[in-house]
């Protein structure tokens, strides 16, 4: 698959470009995990940093170790910038964790191009199998699985239904013009429309990619990839829509330097009741109410509206899940642990305790909550798939994607220069 060592180049060079020296982050793979006690270790990598997600996947650490005593589990849990910062670091050295988080995608199959990751298709067949096809699909690179999906869901505009009928909004906008409007009217009566992190540019490219599906079709942008160009029409008249939303001065105060899950950042803002909403995936109510105090029964949900004259259509949607990929050469400890993580019992469990939607369908009866039962029929009912971009593309491409949407958010960059910038980047991948 490639050329591993033209894959740990590209990673290596983006670690350099981020200013992270492989040697700052050691003690990842290169050994069983054994010991002289004859207790193997296996060691952890997840993105759980909020609550109850956190507590729960630290409990459920402890739980697999009571069923394997002779298994220890040292659980990591970064934040996701820091994550994938340490985890490009990593690649470059060659030593990635035993058990580490992944998107799939790009970032995953220049992993296992590089020889870094475990075909699992034969290791997980047994479990593998039971799982939905949907959730899969991410982490299947040419046709053999590389990672064990816990999870699925969508990105989508979570709103304060008080809120928008405080400012006479009647029912969530379906049109682009229309949430224009719905911005509008929530500015003309006080109201912050939108809370923003853009602090982490993975949170402004939500609306680029979005905007980019409904402008120019889902499918425009996977023969984008293929074809290293997005100067197309559709992708510029994307940046313009977004710099028209821009324009309405629609985000909360301070909104450039604001984080995600911090008490001031993106999440808390609309937590607290103070920004209308958010366009954030299927995990926004836990760190809404983590972050800040959560709305209860004014929370609601809405699908990306459709652009009037765009290729793309309303029913096609932008996400992806959670999943769990393995070193090469991981011990058998870890399998085991992705079979535990992939069983019925801990899906129901994280369901019940975490908002995720199930990957195991036994466990869909668990799923109480309308907002995620919303975001699970809108993902039945698709029509069309995009993975998130940083995640679909190969690391330096999903990252230029990044930084050129932020920069045209702050005002720094034009539609068009977003679209010739991440084209230079990916023909310089090629």
């Amino acid at each position: 698959m490639g050329d591993p060592a033209l894959s740990r180049r590209g990673f290596l060079t983006a670690s350099v470009a981020a200013g992270l020296g492989v040697s700052a982050l050691s003690g990842c793979g290169g050994s069983d995990g054994g010991s002289s006690s004859g207790t193997t270790t296996v060691e952890w990598w997840n993105i759980s940093t909020t609550e109850p997600t956190k507590t729960v996947w630290a409990g459920l650490a402890r739980k697999f170790e009571a069923r394997n005593p002779r298994v220890k589990v040292k659980v990591v849990q970064l934040e996701n910038d820091a994550y994938k910062s340490k985890m490009t670091a990593l690649t470059a050295s060659g030593k990635l964790p035993d058990i580490f988080h992944t998107w799939g995608g790009g970032v995953l199959r220049q992993q296992a191009e590089a020889g870094l990751v475990e075909d699992l298709t034969g290791r997980t067949a047994a479990f593998a199998k039971g799982l939905l096809p949907v959730a899969k699909q991410p982490y299947l690179l040419d046709g053999e699985l590389y990672g064990i999906p816990f999870d699925i869901g969508m990105v989508g505009f979570w709103f304060n239904k008080s809120l928008f009928r405080k400012a006479g909004i009647g029912s969530p906008p379906t049109t682009w013009s229309g949430f224009l409007d719905a911005v509008r009217k929530l500015k003309s009566a006080g109201i912050t429309p939108l809370a923003l992190a853009g602090k982490e540019s993975w949170t402004g490219m939500y609306y680029w990619a979005y905007l980019a599906m409904r402008t120019a079709g889902v499918d425009a942008l996977r023969k984008a990839g293929e074809d290293k160009d997005f100067t197309g029409d559709g992708f510029v008249r994307a940046g313009e829509h977004l710099k028209d939303l821009v324009g309405l001065r629609p985000f909360q105060r301070g909104f450039l330097g604001a984080a995600y899950s911090t008490p001031t950042g993106q999440a808390a803002t609309v937590g607290n009741g103070r920004a209308a909403m958010e366009l954030m995936g299927q995990w926004a109510p836990v760190v809404e109410a983590d972050a800040g105090k959560g709305l209860g029964d004014d929370l609601g949900f809405f699908p990306f509206p459709a652009v009037e004259g765009g290729k793309g259509v309303i029913t096609e949607v932008f996400g992806g899940g959670g999943g769990h990929a393995l070193r090469k050469g991981a011990p058998q400890a870890a399998v085991d642990f992705l079979r535990f993580f992939a069983s019925e019992a801990t899906d129901r469990e994280l369901v019940r305790t975490t908002g995720v939607l199930p990957v195991v369908p036994a466990a869909e009866s668990a799923l109480g909550d309308d907002n995620l039962k919303a975001v699970q029929a809108r993902l039945r009912g698709a029509t069309g798939f995009q993975l998130y971009l940083d995640q679909a593309y190969a690391p330096a491409l999903g990252q230029q994607v990044n930084d050129s949407v932020a920069g045209l958010i702050a005002g720094s960059t034009s539609p068009r220069q977003v679209a010739d910038a991440i084209t230079r980047t990916a023909k310089e991948e090629q």
